[in-house]
């Protein structure tokens, strides 16, 4: 009995030995992983730091260098961003020639002086009309020049089609346009009268503008051979050769 009773309490002693150590090796054991855990959270912690702040000099961060990428393809949208702009937006200094005359408005009377001069030698059979710009902000000089010279004939000296240029003419403010006119063939037996002035009309305002003859002595006009050139920013040879 007392034997019976001694060898359960030594047993019982022992599991309680064997207890202890285990209990020990357990807490050890979770004092080892808790560290382990707090480095990962670090780790995180710098990971998100780094996004925003850079990491201390000599140090290579991975999530940082992914970070910096993810500024780059940013940097990369905006350039995209920009890019659609700089198509979508209308030219103001790299613009097309059509989209500015598109965005201009007509010339008037009151935008241009035109002016005559005595074009080749005698006879004189043609003479130029310059229309300066002198309103102070573009405008477009559309079509031909409406000339009549004569009392007699009063009628538009008519277009000659192969001097239209390809697109109307945009003046900036101060810039000139040309038209050249054929007064007549240049024979002696032509039906000439002299002329001091004349008027001309630009396409989109009916106002006549009165403009002098050059030369002292005049111009000789055929009213039945006159003809007249289309507005464009230079005269050009063949095109305007009528």
């Amino acid at each position: 009995m007392n034997m019976s009773r001694h060898r359960s309490v030594l047993l019982a002693v022992a599991g309680a030995a064997l207890v202890l150590p285990l209990t020990a090796c357990q807490g050890d054991g979770d004092a080892a992983s808790a560290p382990a855990a707090s480095a990962s959270a670090t780790a995180q912690g710098s990971d998100g730091n780094a996004t925003g702040t850079p990491g201390p000099a000599g140090t290579t961060d991975p999530a940082g260098s992914a970070g910096s990428n993810g500024s780059a393809g940013s940097n990369g949208s905006n350039a995209s961003n920009a890019s659609k702009g700089s198509t979508g937006s209308p030219g103001t200094g790299g613009s097309t020639g059509r989209q500015s005359s598109a965005g201009s408005p007509v010339c008037g009377a009151r935008d241009v002086k035109v002016t005559a001069a005595l074009q080749g030698g005698a006879p004189y059979t043609h003479i130029v009309l310059t229309a300066r710009n002198t309103s102070g902000h573009s405008c477009r000089l559309a079509g031909f020049p409406h000339v009549q010279f004569l009392e007699s004939h009063k009628q538009d000296a008519p277009a000659v089609a192969k001097s239209k240029p390809a697109a109307p003419v945009v003046l900036a403010a101060g810039e000139p346009a040309y038209a050249l006119v054929k007064l007549s063939d240049g024979g002696r037996e032509e039906d000439v009268e002299p002329v001091s002035a004349f008027s001309v009309t630009l396409e989109g305002d009916p106002t006549v503008i009165a403009v002098d003859a050059p030369g002292g002595e005049g111009i000789a006009v055929d009213g039945a051979k006159a003809l007249t050139g289309y507005w464009t920013s230079e005269l050009r040879n063949g095109a305007d050769d009528f």
